[in-house]
């Protein structure tokens, strides 16, 4: 059997999930038997969200995230080649991108299962699109070190290869407040930070402003325990 890999994005956040997501999506779900999913809950309230009549029970689900050992992603793709369409979601936003379905992705690539990406949100993209920063040359870092010493130092790091390159980076939404305390103490006065939180939601929060004007903003960015992607350029 030949096998396709449909990898599905998911909306980034509770509000219009539905106009979100693409008709020709839709048409894919419906159609496929085999879904890999990051969280097994979040994913079945999202596909019965975009249509009422789907049948869950008669569909395999396969949790995959950052947990699952090497041994169980080999034993998901094995199952994975038994069905001629599968679906591949993050738990938000398009899988294979600061996502453990990437290793789906490779595993398909290595063999020959055909992979085809779906239309959808990408918190990274949209933050890169709405923040003024280059759009040009940019790169993308995950997490920042755990350890102080070497935290700011990367902080450091990236913000000398902002002069060229616009640099991104998310944290857990936790610990969002602490990191741009920490990056506000960190970098130069003019360096530009972008703060892109709760992107397609109603209570959406994009804005770029350098250190110094962060510092003068007498109200607190709304970005504590949301999700939020950081930008640094100049």
């Amino acid at each position: 059997m030949n096998s396709t890999l449909y990898l599905l994005p998911t909306p980034l956040c509770n509000e219009h999930i539905l106009a979100m997501t693409a008709p020709y999506n839709i048409s894919i779900i419906n159609s496929c038997t085999c879904f890999i999913v990051e969280e097994l809950k979040t994913a079945r309230r999202y596909l019965k969200a975009i249509d009422k009549s789907f049948n869950i029970d008669e569909k395999l689900f396969l949790e995959l995230n950052e947990h699952t050992s090497e041994v169980e992603t080999n034993q998901v793709f094995r199952t994975l080649q038994q069905h001629k369409k599968v679906i591949l979601m993050s738990e938000t936003g398009c899988p294979g991108v600061a996502d453990p379905g990437a290793n789906i992705v490779k595993l398909s690539h290595i063999n020959n299962v055909k992979v085809v990406p779906l239309t959808g949100p990408s918190s990274i993209i949209l933050a890169i699109m709405s923040s003024g920063l280059n759009g040009q040359n940019f790169a993308f870092h995950g997490y920042l070190p755990k350890e102080k010493t070497q935290r700011q130092q990367k902080m450091r790091n990236l913000e000398r290869l902002a002069t060229q390159q616009s640099q991104w980076l998310i944290e857990t939404p936790y610990r969002n407040v602490n990191l741009l305390e920490e990056l506000l103490n960190t970098l130069g006065a003019n360096t530009k930070i972008c703060l892109a939180a709760n992107i397609n939601s109603d209570a959406e929060f994009i804005k770029t402003k350098t250190v110094a004007e962060w510092k003068m903003q007498e109200t607190a960015p709304p970005i504590h325990k949301v999700p939020c992607v950081f930008g640094i350029g100049v």
